[in-house]
């Protein structure tokens, strides 16, 4: 495996926590935010981090680093175009947890970059540099983008971070991705936030004072910035509106029974038997791989939608 060297652009919880994984692993790595205030944070840490992203770029390039853009999909456009201005042709990829809107704009603003899109399924409620930690990455589910015609180079490189940052290599194509996340991990952040407004909705502070476990974990990411969560739930409005139908349609479905006949049972069951195959797909299989050979993209596609990851390479 390679020690490629990391440049990560945007040091909050995903960046700053890239950095301080990848410095662990031995990587040489150096970062930028748009906060000199974080920046200054991230030095006084001991990485090096500074504002001057054209000069990280550039460092990036000579170097041959692997770049990851780890920025609100907002500000994705600016950022690429300095990519196309400093460094066209850099590895790249990103932290971003949409990929079919990454990917265009990766298209259409830094069109040269060798570009594998990336997203790490791991989080908190919190951000910052200060929420970051070496650790956060540890089994988690680190998506690497499939597609036809991406760079096998890079790709290797994707992945091989993700291992050194303790992480699952979990290949799909990018509109797949799309589909999954909105499910498991964007209609949460929605229902998350009706689950709050419902429970803070009252005359007075009664509920809140009896809300307890259910209410915490139901909640949890209700307490994550409000421009993160519309940054990546927007960002993935076709694949969400069909995610909030399915979870429409299923509680007007439970609304209706409890209406007619007093009866939750559908909706329980059905509810504990996904839990459990959630549970049950946490232990995935390991699978090696050589991206040698017919058609390599398409054989880790199927890797990923079979609920298996990536662990190694074939000798």
């Amino acid at each position: 495996m390679t020690e490629r060297a990391v440049c990560v652009i945007g040091t909050g919880l995903i960046g700053g926590s890239l950095l301080r994984a990848a410095e662990k692993a031995g990587r040489a790595v150096w970062g930028t935010s748009a906060s000199e205030s974080t920046a200054a944070e991230a030095r006084a840490d001991g990485f090096d981090v500074t504002t001057d992203t054209d000069a990280a770029l550039r460092r990036a390039a000579e170097a041959d680093a692997l770049v990851v853009l780890a920025v609100p999909l907002p500000v994705l456009p600016s950022v690429l175009g300095r990519v196309d201005a400093v460094a066209p042709t850099v590895r790249l990829t990103d932290a971003v947890s949409v990929k079919v809107a990454v990917a265009d704009a990766v298209a259409r603003h830094a069109p040269r970059a060798r570009f594998v899109g990336g997203h790490p399924m791991a989080g908190t409620s919190e951000s910052g540099w200060a929420a970051g930690t070496a650790g956060l990455f540890v089994d988690a589910a680190w998506v690497v983008a499939a597609d036809d015609g991406l760079d096998l180079d890079v790709w290797r490189d994707v992945a091989e971070l993700a291992w050194a940052c303790g992480a699952r290599v979990v290949p799909a194509a990018s509109d797949e991705h799309d589909l999954a996340v909105a499910r498991v991990s964007h209609l949460p952040h929605l229902l998350a936030a009706v689950l709050a407004a419902v429970g803070a909705d009252g005359t007075d502070d009664l509920p809140l004072a009896l809300a307890a476990g259910s209410f915490a974990d139901g909640t949890r990411v209700a307490g994550t910035r409000p421009e993160l969560v519309l940054a990546m739930c927007e960002g993935n409005r076709d694949a969400l509106l069909a995610a909030v139908d399915d979870a429409l349609g299923r509680l007007g479905a439970m609304r209706g029974a409890l209406a007619s006949t007093g009866g939750l049972s559908a909706t329980v069951h059905a509810g504990h038997a996904g839990r459990l195959r959630w549970a049950d797909a946490r232990d995935p299989q390991g699978v090696r791989v050589s991206l040698t050979g017919r058609a390599p993209l398409a054989r880790l596609r199927d890797i990923g939608r079979r609920g298996d990851t990536v662990t190694g390479w074939k000798p």
